[in-house]
């Protein structure tokens, strides 16, 4: 019996690859999207999929639903990964930008857990993956928003795995660093919603954002591809054992390093010079 995963944020990017991976592995894979011409570009290459907007809480409970009408009532894993970054200096940013932010990163994916766990009860079994960042764990400039978000991800998930200890749903955190996709340019709309340039105390650093988030490619030296999530993906799903984090890119496996050997002051020299 084919296994079954509702994936989230599948319109481009991690999504996008481990949801066609997946597919191609055997999965009955439920990719979900929040916009309608991205579900139907996927239906189009051959996947399954459904709308699902995670800020939005009856998109969710319906996206669900619909999933699990596509499954005869069976989930055995859900991948979290939709997400955005919010850009922009914190003093700078609207509480409701911050709002916003935390609607789609945090919320939605609490509303999506907490949906699908009484079917993995149920059923005796379950995997959730958690797609979140080494932002999740080592903060830098400019990215608060995002941060907070992921940092919550980071203590949100491990409090659930203490809490699942008793049954056999197997949570884990997958935590990449620079992965190249659109996150720049979805960051690009998120800041020019939210953030005012002119007067900022940062102007001339948003301009030098502005300058890099506009680049169709990035320019880090450590960047990797969307298909270097798949493999860790496909661990956390299969492996009797899986791990708790799959850190992934170079930058994210230093810095987990150094955030556990280094005094706080001299990290944070390091990241302000990372940012």
């Amino acid at each position: 019996m084919k296994k079954s995963i509702l994936i989230t944020g599948c319109s481009t990017g991690i999504g996008y690859v481990c949801a066609h991976a997946l597919h191609k592995r055997g999965y009955q894979v439920i990719a979900s999207c929040r916009k309608p011409q991205d579900v139907e570009r996927l239906r189009s290459e051959g996947l399954t999929s459904i709308l699902l907007d995670l800020a939005d809480p009856t998109s969710i409970s319906h996206g669900v639903k619909e999933a699990l009408e596509i499954t005869n009532g069976r989930l055995d894993a859900l991948f979290n990964n939709g997400a955005y970054g919010q850009p922009g200096a914190l003093e700078d940013l609207p509480t409701d930008g911050l709002r916003e932010q935390f609607e789609s990163n945090f919320f939605g994916w609490h509303q999506l857990v907490c949906e699908v766990l009484p079917v993995m009860r149920k059923q005796g079994s379950g995997r959730i993956v958690q797609n979140s960042s080494v932002l999740g764990f080592a903060a830098m400039k400019y990215r608060g928003a995002y941060n907070a978000s992921k940092f919550a991800i980071e203590g949100w998930t491990d409090t659930l795995r203490l809490e699942l200890m008793d049954s056999d749903i197997r949570i884990s955190l997958i935590e990449p660093g620079p992965i190249e996709t659109q996150f720049r340019a979805n960051a690009l709309l998120a800041f020019n919603r939210w953030i005012t340039i002119e007067g900022s105390a940062h102007e001339e650093q948003y301009r030098q954002q502005m300058a890099r988030l506009n680049s169709s490619t990035s320019n880090n030296a450590f960047v990797l591809p969307a298909e270097s999530c798949i493999a860790p993906l496909i661990h956390a799903l299969e492996s009797a054992k899986p791990k708790i984090r799959y850190r992934i890119t170079t930058p994210t496996k230093v810095f987990a390093v150094l955030k556990r050997l280094l005094p706080t002051r001299l990290l944070d020299k390091i990241l302000r010079q990372a940012a």
